[in-house]
């Protein structure tokens, strides 16, 4: 299904992005959950999910969770967000121990690192928890399913294309990553460096930094990239945080139309830097249908109707049917291309 037929659902999810606010402001302090525990997992029953992003005030993660929301509640189930400030790995582990500890039926993640939230998902599993990561995953056996936007390598890809083909397919480029240990991350950074390598001799990645996943400091490295290359001609930035803090600094700065800037970011945060010329385009698929798929697919796994084997097929509402594939992963679809020409299409 192709982004643009997908904007109703990327709407209707937007507006509950300013009640969750009020709900985020006070997620890492709660200890409410109001889970059904382990044997409220039927059809007909009260389904508790939570959502632990991997930091809140994130508006990725803000659109992605308002979306998961909807759906849960659509499904007469109970939805809590819950997550740190800031994104690091060890910061996730009380909110999974505080899920377990609460009988949540299912547990959606975003993990900020493949090994460090293992122990504490083996033991939510244990308790009984459904274990579904979205965006970034952990190892595959420390979860049920996995849901993705698309393969690793179509999301690398895309932005290795974009960046050749605003700078020639010739010059100096860098890499403006989220965590260093963030799992969805570094796949895409390996990934656009070997397609680079590969196919695309005339550019060299210089640099990669990491913003954390923080404004400021994404702007920071965003300068320190510009001082450290002088001859630097692109930069990818395969964070919506990251790509929002890079163009904030060029559209102010003497490399406005020489250095170009791409990745992954939402509509809303890039349209007026690509109105202005600071970004041609960029990618992304639709944050709140992932956000809606993750939480039909942890319905799935609670209700029984899929083990998270590949071949397992399952309902998604509006998204239509799903089918699970290797080392129980679900995609989404491919990420699509933003520019001057359709922006003002979206609306998330």
């Amino acid at each position: 299904m192709k982004l643009r037929n997908r904007r109703i659902s990327a709407l209707a999810a937007v507006t509950l992005v300013a009640s969750l606010a009020l709900t985020a402001c006070g997620g890492s302090d709660s200890d409410g959950g109001s889970g059904s525990g382990s044997d409220g997992g039927s059809a007909g029953g009260d389904i508790s999910v939570t959502f632990l992003p991997k930091n809140l005030g994130n508006p990725y993660f803000d659109i992605s969770d308002a979306a998961g929301q909807k759906a849960v509640e659509s499904f007469g189930g109970t939805y809590e967000q819950v997550g740190p400030d800031a994104a690091s790995p060890d910061a996730q582990v009380p909110f999974i121990n505080t899920a377990a500890q609460q009988g949540v039926n299912a547990l959606v993640v975003s993990a900020n690192d493949p090994e460090a939230l293992c122990d504490a998902l083996k033991e939510a599993s244990d308790a009984g928890t459904k274990i579904v990561t979205f965006d970034s995953d952990t190892n595959p056996e420390c979860r049920d399913l996995y849901v993705q936007a698309a393969t690793s390598e179509g999301i690398a890809k895309k932005q290795v294309d974009l960046i050749a083909d605003q700078i020639g397919d010739s010059g100096e480029v860098a890499i403006l990553s989220a965590a260093a240990n963030a799992t969805n991350q570094n796949a895409w950074i390996d990934l656009m460096k070997k397609d680079i390598e590969e196919n695309h001799p005339n550019i060299k990645l210089v640099d990669t930094v990491y913003g954390d996943d923080d404004d400021q400091t994404s702007f920071d490295k965003t300068a320190a990239l510009l001082q450290a290359h002088p001859n630097l001609k692109g930069i990818i930035s395969p964070t919506t945080v990251g790509i929002a803090a890079a163009a904030r600094y060029l559209s102010t700065s003497d490399a406005k139309g020489k250095v170009a800037l791409t990745g992954l970011g939402t509509p809303n945060q890039m349209r007026d830097y690509v109105k202005d010329g600071t970004v041609t385009s960029f990618a992304l698929w639709n944050p709140g249908d992932l956000g809606t798929l993750a939480a039909f697919a942890a319905k799935a796994l609670v209700d029984g109707t899929i083990k998270g084997d590949e071949g397992d097929k399952f309902d998604a509402g509006d998204l239509g049917s799903f089918t699970v594939g290797k080392d129980s992963v679900v995609l989404l679809g491919e990420p699509f291309t933003y520019d001057k020409s359709n922006i003002d299409d979206f609306d998330f």
